[in-house]
């Protein structure tokens, strides 16, 4: 196939950022070793961002967005991937300043793609996407420190994103207690479905921002939102305790203190899923796929690229819940 459909994102003369569906020729694309017929894609916040025209994110435009791919391999120039060969592609500039996953092809270095683990379909592994492998790197790095699921409940925020979403589902098959927080009231249900104990109003989360140590809570936390709700995350962790920080829609800045870490010797965590090495990803989707592979279902609203537009406008705006999955069949 010469052309493709895909959606693209433009800036008009007035400084707006446009959606629309268009026609590209696969000649367009970028260089790299492995020509991919996408299948399945994801809309994460990150998408929205570039979507959106966040220099921070996408430097040029036109531009289709997309740091999720998942499909098969038409063409290869490498030894290590052949035609036909069944693909994920995450992280790295795929979606950024690369053309994306919210396109039927995509052109990519073969550094960045891994052949699709045994236990995970195509479709299942979009489900997850970034935010699922993002959780999972969450939850590993919790257990690195030593959390266990007899140490107590562990926190979730931002609980009906994706990130969030996946990681109350992933602690809850692992056997952890999980509070989930959220700002959506409504979803208490939803999140109950996929396994929380107890669902926090982010009214309630957000309480005590002034003072320098809160009530000790929680055995280990997930922060998918970071800002201040972070640091009161920070000062209600048990001692010893860690939080592991992976998200930034309520604010990439919060107001610190020393006190929780001297006084407790609370963790604080990063998380990255982007230029994270390959045969980490590796490890974390093997996992993903066997010992740790969830029941996605509940978890997904399934779109076409035509209902992207619409749903990248209810990401931006929090209404979001679960994960969105992109089919381009």
């Amino acid at each position: 196939m010469s052309q493709f459909t895909a959606l693209q994102v433009s800036e008009s003369a007035s400084g707006a950022f446009l959606h629309n569906i268009v026609t590209r020729d696969v000649a367009a694309l970028p260089e790299g070793e492995l020509l991919i017929r996408v299948r399945y894609s994801s809309l994460n916040y990150k998408d929205a961002l570039s979507a959106c025209g966040n220099r921070g994110i996408t430097r040029e435009y036109p531009h289709t967005p997309g740091i999720d791919a998942a499909g098969v391999v038409e063409s290869s120039s490498v030894s290590e991937f052949a035609v036909g060969d069944e693909v994920i592609v995450t992280g790295y500039d795929l979606g950024m300043n690369t053309a994306g996953g919210f396109g039927q092809y995509i052109r990519v270095p073969a550094s960045w793609a891994l052949k699709r683990p045994q236990g995970l379909s195509l479709r299942e592994a979009m489900v997850l996407g970034t935010a699922g492998l993002t959780a999972a790197l969450c939850v590993e790095k919790l257990e690195q420190t030593g959390l266990t699921p007899e140490a107590g409940p562990v926190l979730v925020t931002g609980a009906t994103g994706g990130v969030g979403s996946v990681a109350v589902a992933l602690l809850s098959r692992l056997g952890y207690q999980v509070a989930a927080a959220t700002g959506k009231a409504q979803q208490a249900d939803f999140l109950k479905t996929l396994g929380a104990q107890q669902v926090i109003s982010r009214e309630e989360l957000q309480a005590g921002t002034s003072r320098p140590l809160l009530k000790e809570q929680w055995a280990g936390a997930v922060d998918c939102v970071g800002g201040d709700i972070l640091f009161n995350v920070v000062k209600s962790l048990g001692y010893g305790a860690s939080v592991a920080c992976c998200g930034l829609t309520a604010g990439v800045e919060f107001k610190a203190s020393v006190l929780p870490f001297i006084l407790r010797g609370v963790n604080l965590l990063g998380v990255d899923s982007v230029e994270l090495p390959l045969v980490v990803k590796a490890s974390m989707w093997d996992k993903l796929s066997l010992q740790w592979k969830l029941d996605l279902e509940p978890l997904v609203t399934e779109i076409s690229l035509a209902q992207l537009p619409e749903a990248i406008q209810h990401i931006l705006a929090g209404q979001q819940v679960g994960r969105v999955l992109v089919t381009l069949d």
